[in-house]
């Protein structure tokens, strides 16, 4: 059997539900059985996942194993980089500070706006013909 997660945590963002298991490690990431580099193919993404552990000066020292569901690539990164500062303040809340003030530990509370009635999108009207 795998060894004990040393911390939990979970993240949201947007639609996407990320839950990140830290353990000390060599610094492998597994997202949904699958490595960073397969589930997140552009660098972007790759950047926005590992930013927490950079932040923290960590890189290397402990193995991610995630596992992720709904939202789009791009809110699915956001959210397991929350997780990932989330654990790590859970870890040694000497982190805190740096995190925080790199803005890794905020929720990014904006959502899809609704739709309304007699539009084509939330605010995309038709476009207006006078003759």
């Amino acid at each position: 059997m795998a060894t004990k997660p040393l911390t939990q945590t979970t993240g949201r963002r947007k639609e996407a539900v990320a839950r990140a298991r830290l353990r000390p490690g060599t610094g492998n990431h597994t997202v949904n059985g699958k490595s960073l580099a397969v589930y997140f193919p552009t660098a972007m993404q790759q950047m926005i996942v590992t930013e927490a552990l950079r932040v923290a000066d960590v890189e290397g020292t402990y193995d991610v194993d995630a596992t992720l569901h709904g939202g789009g690539v791009t809110g699915q990164a956001g959210a397991l980089r929350m997780a990932i500062a989330r654990s790590l303040v859970e870890i040694d809340p000497e982190f805190r500070a740096a995190l925080k003030k790199a803005g890794l530990l905020t929720r990014d509370s904006r959502r899809k706006e609704s739709k309304k009635y007699g539009l084509v999108k939330a605010r995309k009207a038709k476009q207006y013909t006078k003759r």
